[in-house]
């Protein structure tokens, strides 16, 4: 997972580079463009097209029953058992191409949320930085931070032993990257902690070496398995989305746009590309 994640985050990376100085909106924009044509020639490929209009044509043709004998409740209600069979049916015809869609997508909207589900620190703004110990309970731990200039801590590290918890405040202090240090014993780990105000890649947590761990938090390598730090998060702010003179605060925001976005490009290139959905 370690290595795929490197290999995505590189291309996305690549690809997202000239979108960092553009409001959030913008790039998702552009990136629900291709992502509509990639799942519009997929569908078409994998689904069975012919059975699929077949299949609207029932329902649109027992929607007309419905309409044209309005005064006969036994033929209005065979007919409307005959949409829900045939909905059921064109969902799934619809599942096959979900099955070559979905993973994909996936993999693109983890590497999208590093970008679009938070949004980087300010200077004189201040997160919660929370390392978790691979062992929980008993004494307090002897781990030494190393916080390089341009952040500071605003209190001292707080011990939850039921989590196996060590927790701080940091605060910015100007913009830049910054690479946070631990040491616990004879071991390491470094956290990134990003001061800034453009789209970029943010990464709220290291995750422990465990696969779904690394699909949702793929920004930085994981922390090694057998090591006494399991994870270090950084409580960056929720991501904001701006359209049409609103703007939603929430890290899940961006999914909700980026989908309504790609549903509505998919409708208007369905004809030119010759998709039936």
């Amino acid at each position: 997972m370690t290595a795929l994640n490197r290999i995505l985050g590189a291309l996305v990376d690549w690809l997202q580079r000239p979108l960092g100085g553009a409001p959030p909106i913008v790039g998702l924009v552009l990136w629900s463009i291709p992502v509509s044509v990639f799942a519009l020639w997929v569908f078409g490929k994998t689904s069975n097209q012919t059975r699929i209009a077949a299949v609207k044509n029932q329902i649109a043709a027992a929607l007309f029953e419905i309409r044209l004998f309005n005064d006969d409740l036994r033929a209005i209600v065979r007919a409307q058992w005959e949409i829900l069979g045939r909905v059921i049916h064109y969902q799934g015809l619809a599942l096959v191409p979900m099955v070559f869609i979905l993973p994909p997508l996936v993999l693109l909207m983890v590497q999208l949320h590093q970008y679009y589900g938070f949004r980087g620190l300010a200077p004189g703004e201040s997160a919660l930085l929370r390392v978790e110990l691979a062992e929980p309970g008993g004494e307090r731990p002897d781990l030494r931070i190393e916080v390089p200039e341009g952040l500071h801590l605003e209190t001292p590290a707080v011990w939850v032993p039921a989590l196996g918890e060590l927790d701080w405040r940091i605060a910015a202090d100007a913009a830049g990257d910054y690479q946070v240090g631990f040491v616990l014993g004879g071991e390491t780990a470094t956290k990134t902690v990003r001061v800034t105000d453009r789209v970029v890649r943010l990464s709220p947590e290291r995750p422990p070496r465990e696969l779904l761990a690394q699909l949702e938090w793929p920004s930085e390598p994981p922390l090694p398995a057998d090591g006494a730090i399991r994870r270090i998060t950084v409580g960056y702010p929720q991501g904001s989305v701006g359209l049409l003179g609103w703007a939603w605060e929430w890290s899940f925001a961006w999914m909700v746009v980026f989908f309504v976005l790609t549903m509505v490009i998919a409708v208007a290139l369905k004809k030119p590309m010759g998709v039936e959905l």
